[in-house]
């Protein structure tokens, strides 16, 4: 008769085994650890400028935030802008994502891959630097610029990340390693917070942003790094090399998201995925407002959900996403989330109660960074290079922040009608997300598991 081994064993061997086979692929696999550590870099410099980000749009100083040629128009019109803040920021940050896309996608298409990569971070860091300067001579309107770049930076730096990963490592190593590379974010995204926390009150907010600048210039030398790896892995899969300019229209990334199903879906998911998030983050910060009056009380229940939210993402990028990713491809790492989101929301349509707030937004965060993230992504090592920049680019980018700024407002309408109203169309949103992520399942299918083969079928490969 076999004897029966104690949960408590059989989870610290699972750990161990995952610890040990995490040990073998750093061993076998010198890009991973140059990956891990740019993700790492990226997420821990972007941590260290999102709580001042979110200072700032809570601010209640209006000239600190808008600039007063803004204030007095809106005055003049009878608007008092405070009460507008969130919603405001979010349409400039639309706005900005929109007139930046042609940019991009001229940069993208008129410039190889060594050029427009650090391009891109060099940026950035410039931006950084000239921000050191506003915030030291404290210039009117800097909040709501600041908050409005750090979104951009958040959502192009990101993307261009993932898709230069897609160079990196072809379908395989993406599904064996993704989930690993994910949880070198995750820790950066720990420890972005509390260097802020730590330094903020030694070192200022301005100089906080030296600091960040530092993370990506770290991330230039990882792009440098892994470059070699990229250009080894298009040369075995006879891929179109990145090191000569991709070329076609600025504009080419809007066509393929309309023309291609897979791209088409791909928008859908993030539209609807970005919806429940918004709905349930704008409806949490209303119900906490009224069951913890009390700052500490309210800033304890947001620090308990944060650090469950990045305990379990860890625990599953480093446990569960590769197995899953594996052996049963992108449908698991996709429907999971969705349909646990669902029932998030069914739930909370019943018992809007702040515990099972925090339970649905643990489950919906900690689902989309250790499963949702790493499953879309590793569809973009099987399409061709276009559709891994310039497409991937307006998905994450304008999509995104079109979907948060929709509904931010479809929130503040329905907010009249109380929580009950607003998690019952979140029930509407979610089955959307489960839909999207079904459509996803089904395109991918036509896809080459080698990634030889474009997502639609024109040829932007080279011969063997």
């Amino acid at each position: 008769m076999t004897e029966a081994v104690p949960s408590g064993h059989r989870t610290r061997n699972d750990a161990a085994k995952g610890w040990r086979r995490f040990r073998a692929e750093l061993a076998e696999s010198p890009p991973l650890w140059w990956a891990m550590l740019y993700f790492f870099s990226l997420l821990c410099g972007y941590y260290v400028l999102r709580p001042m980000r979110d200072a700032m749009g809570a601010s209640g100083d209006a000239m600190a935030v808008f600039p007063p040629a803004l204030l007095a128009w809106a005055a003049g019109h009878g608007i008092d802008l405070q009460d507008y803040t969130l919603q405001t920021l979010f349409t400039g940050t639309f706005v900005v994502m929109v007139l930046l896309q042609p940019i991009y996608g001229a940069l993208v298409a008129h410039f190889p891959r060594r050029v427009f990569l650090p391009v891109v971070y060099l940026f950035f860091i410039a931006c950084l630097l000239g921000f050191y300067w506003i915030f030291h001579h404290t210039v009117p309107g800097r909040g709501g610029l600041f908050f409005i770049w750090v979104a951009v930076f958040n959502m192009f730096a990101v993307t261009v990340f993932w898709s230069f990963m897609a160079d990196v490592f072809d379908n395989d190593h993406a599904k064996r390693f993704y989930g690993y590379i994910g949880a070198g974010g995750t820790l950066g995204a720990l420890a972005g917070p509390a260097l802020t926390t730590a330094l903020v009150g030694r070192l200022g907010v301005a100089n906080l942003l030296l600091v960040s600048a530092g993370f990506l210039a770290l991330c230039l030398l990882c792009i440098l790094r892994l470059r070699p790896w990229a250009i080894r892995r298009e040369r075995m899969h006879h891929d179109a090399s990145g090191e000569r300019a991709m070329g076609g229209s600025i504009i080419a990334g809007l066509r393929l998201v309309w023309s291609r199903p897979l791209l088409r879906a791909l928008a859908l998911l993030l539209f609807f995925g970005v919806g429940v998030g918004t709905l349930l983050y704008n409806e949490q910060a209303a119900i906490v407002k009224a069951f913890y009056p009390d700052p500490r009380d309210a800033t304890r229940y947001y620090s308990l959900i944060d650090g469950s939210v990045n305990a379990l993402t860890l625990l599953i990028q480093l446990l569960l996403t590769r197995w899953l990713l594996r052996r049963y491809g992108v449908a698991p790492a996709l429907l999971i989330p969705a349909f646990a989101i669902l029932a998030g929301y069914a739930l909370l349509a019943m018992s809007p109660l702040p515990l099972l707030v925090a339970v649905t937004q643990v489950a919906t965060r900690a689902g989309e960074f250790s499963l949702g993230k790493p499953g879309r992504e590793t569809l973009y090592t099987r399409v061709d290079r276009e559709s891994r920049y310039k497409a991937k680019a307006v998905i994450d980018t304008v999509v995104y922040r079109g979907a948060d700024l929709t509904f931010v407002w479809v929130h503040k309408a329905l907010a009249v009608f109380g929580s009950r109203v607003v998690f019952v169309a979140g029930i509407g949103v979610a089955a959307g997300l489960a839909m999207a992520a079904w459509r996803v399942v089904r395109a991918q299918r036509g896809l080459p598991e080698d990634g030889l083969a474009d997502a639609g079928g024109s040829g932007n490969r080279e011969a063997g």
